[in-house]
């Protein structure tokens, strides 16, 4: 018997020579002093890496669709041309050296309350000032993430121009040669800061009951979907549980990926938490994969997992129990960009190598 992880899936007309791919990872490395937002050498490195270590779908990123949506003066956006220029470099790199059909993708975010703060290695937590390249924030309302300073809450005007601003996005993403994208409604950034009845104190049409709070997540993905090709597939990363009492629970996030199928998404990256500091996350090996599998059980929607699964046995039983189409590796990727070669030949399945590195070839131990 097969591999259930490296086998070959089909979203839309995207073919995925296997089942693992790389999660989006925020590296904090523009550099503003040589272009606001613009991915560099690091992001080339780094992304280019996934591809000759095997990885069938490697996702960007979180890429924002305007300045004022980045996390950190030092993150990606895709809402300019030079920006949409870089990443087409590395798009064509990953297509032209991945040893197993690497398809990229990005991933289109606003962080909403959580942006304009400093990056992780900075020193310095909280809102960057003024000073040092910080801006206003914006949110569904004017309450701040802890240790943040507070948003101005967001107009209509607000809105309909962000939901055009991600729309533009993916239009930049289709010419820079992605093949798939990704929205980020997840991790307490700003779509999830509307879904999430913990942030979401609105009592227009963007907020009130469960219906209006997802209102504009769902407006994205319309937005999106009207301007790709319908060859291309739609990616929705959500956060299952806010892991609080009185927020999103798993139930809310079964209507959530029922609708967005609804509205032309493909498969749904079931992540969790993110919208408030006081959150219980229950970490450890495979914590998410419940989530992705009920969703995927009761919706019939396409799934992909995350979240501690380290190794190649974690991924594959993910896979081979119905848990989930694909399983998105993070961290366990940065310690071994070759993580997909290493999975592959544990798990019997022969995947292709780069040629340069072909003598390194495990032929009885890895």
């Amino acid at each position: 018997m097969g591999s259930a992880l490296f086998t070959p899936l089909e979203l839309r007309s995207l073919h995925l020579q296997h089942r693992g791919w790389v999660s989006p990872m925020c590296q904090y490395s523009c550099e503003p002093e040589t272009g606001e937002g613009v991915p560099n050498d690091w992001h080339l490195m780094h992304l280019g890496s996934f591809a000759t270590g095997g990885a069938a779908l490697i996702l960007t990123e979180a890429a924002a669709v305007n300045a004022a949506g980045r996390i950190s003066p030092r993150d990606a956006g895709l809402y300019n041309d030079d920006q949409a220029a870089a990443w087409e470099r590395i798009t064509s790199f990953v297509h032209r050296h991945g040893t197993a059909g690497a398809k990229i993708g990005t991933q289109l975010a606003h962080a909403g309350r959580k942006a304009s703060s400093y990056w992780p290695f900075s020193g310095r937590k909280g809102t960057v000032a003024a000073a040092d390249g910080g801006w206003p924030t914006v949110a569904p309302g004017t309450s701040a993430f802890d240790g943040y300073e507070a948003p101005s809450a967001m107009t209509e005007e607000e809105i309909d121009g962000v939901i055009a601003d991600f729309a533009a996005g993916a239009v930049r993403a289709v010419g820079a040669g992605f093949d798939t994208i990704e929205i980020h409604g997840a991790h307490g950034y700003l779509l999830h800061q509307f879904q999430s009845p913990l942030v979401n104190d609105r009592t227009d049409r963007w907020g009130g009951d469960e219906e209006g709070r997802n209102r504009l997540t769902l407006a994205v993905v319309d937005a999106v979907r009207r301007v790709i090709p319908d060859s291309m597939p739609l990616l929705l990363r959500i956060s299952a549980s806010d892991w609080a009492e009185g927020g999103l629970d798993v139930e809310a996030s079964v209507r959530m990926a029922r609708a967005a199928a609804d509205h032309g998404v493909d498969l749904v990256d079931v992540s969790s938490g993110g919208a408030v500091a006081h959150q219980q996350i229950p970490v450890g090996p495979g914590y998410q994969t419940g989530f992705a599998a009920r969703i995927r059980r009761e919706t019939g929607v396409r799934t992909g997992t995350v979240g501690l699964l380290t190794s190649a046995g974690q991924a594959e039983h993910a896979v081979a129990t119905g848990q989930a189409d694909g399983v998105f590796i993070a961290r366990a990727a940065l310690r071994d960009p070759h993580w997909w070669l290493r999975a592959a030949f544990e798990l019997g399945h022969e995947l292709a190598w780069p040629p340069q590195y072909d003598r390194a070839r495990p032929r009885h131990s890895f």
